[in-house]
């Protein structure tokens, strides 16, 4: 592979695409053909799977054991990996000093391409920039909107966390809540912090942050049963993924309270909750998409040089509400793992 040709080095004029992937929030499953249209050039790449040379993309994230949400992450990036004739190396660690070790061992064995998420930017600096050193391209997802650029990575496929914990805050006052507790489930994860930060800047109401352990599902239902028979006026539980809303959804019939539940990110059982009214609506950042574009802007970087956003903008692919008025046309995607 030529890596000569590197976006921090020689920059092309920026493209500014940041609306090319929110533009698909509610309409329905990511498309499987990447977008890619054929060179007219005798070496061009036909529709469908690829012919190109076999190549290996990484993709090292933050999963923790038992977090459903990367199952679809991760779904996403096998589908390009088959498409694009791409061996897709999955590894991942919610340590942040375990997740630097991963990403260098991708390094190690020479791959043509890393994926990776900035849970906590600081710790993955050095590993990023022995990346770059080895010329080996390396594109964000899902977390690190902010910090992506600064760690020298060519590429980000996510949602502005700060922006989707605005837009709930704004929900929550058409819902007339007045007090909110905000559960976060991983400290020190600087996404799941931007969105409680975001929520308390636009909610009119009162807004507490509540730490649990979310590697342990009986902590964090007795944790938050705790919390709302502690306080009987908390009226809002804003979880930050769907299996801590599910779990919200029985300490909340567990301390005999009233409070409803709002959340972010889906998946199937997430979707029937809604539909049955136990939750009140999700704010959903397409993860199959994320895993989806960032093996597929490393294979297009490859085969044509191409790097979405000119390596200024992000690509968005969210936020979006999905509530009872829309749930119907998300959940025959969230059925089959994709949303």
């Amino acid at each position: 592979m030529d890596r000569t040709f590197h976006p921090r080095t020689r920059r092309i004029a920026p493209l500014v695409a940041t609306a090319a992937a929110s533009v698909l929030l509610i309409a329905g499953c990511s498309s499987s053909s990447g977008g890619k249209k054929a060179e007219e050039s005798g070496a061009a790449v036909s529709a469908g799977k690829a012919d190109t040379p076999r190549m290996t993309v990484a993709l090292v994230t933050h999963q923790a054991p038992g977090d459903t949400f990367w199952d679809i992450v991760r779904k996403g990036a096998e589908a390009a990996a088959a498409k694009d004739n791409v061996k897709l190396v999955y590894s991942a660690d919610p340590n942040a000093g375990n997740q630097a070790n991963l990403v260098q061992n991708a390094i190690d064995q020479k791959v043509d391409g890393i994926a990776i998420t900035l849970a906590k930017p600081d710790a993955m600096k050095d590993v990023v920039s022995k990346a770059t050193s080895a010329k080996i391209p390396v594109v964000g997802l899902n977390s690190g909107v902010s910090d992506w650029q600064k760690l020298g990575l060519m590429e980000f496929f996510g949602q502005d966390e700060t922006v989707a914990g605005e837009a709930l805050g704004k929900r929550l006052n058409s819902e007339g809540a007045k007090n909110a507790v905000c559960v976060i489930q991983e400290q020190g994860n600087i996404g799941l912090t931007q969105r409680c930060d975001g929520v308390k800047k636009t909610f009119s109401g009162k807004t507490e942050t509540l730490y649990v352990n979310g590697t342990d599902m009986p902590s964090v239902k007795s944790t938050i049963t705790a919390k709302l028979k502690q306080d009987g006026a908390i009226d809002y539980v804003v979880t930050l993924g769907a299996p801590y809303a599910l779990t919200a959804v029985q300490s909340v019939g567990d301390a005999g309270s009233k409070a409803k539940i709002a959340t972010f990110d889906l998946n199937k059982d997430l979707t029937g909750a809604i539909s049955k009214g136990t939750i009140q609506f999700a704010v959903d950042q397409q993860p199959y998409l994320q895993g989806y574009l960032a093996v597929d802007s490393l294979w297009l970087y490859k085969t044509n040089g191409n790097y979405s956003g000119g390596g200024e903008q992000p690509i968005l692919t969210g936020p979006a509400f999905v509530d009872k008025s829309n749930v119907d046309a998300v959940a025959q995607f969230a059925a089959k793992g994709t949303r």
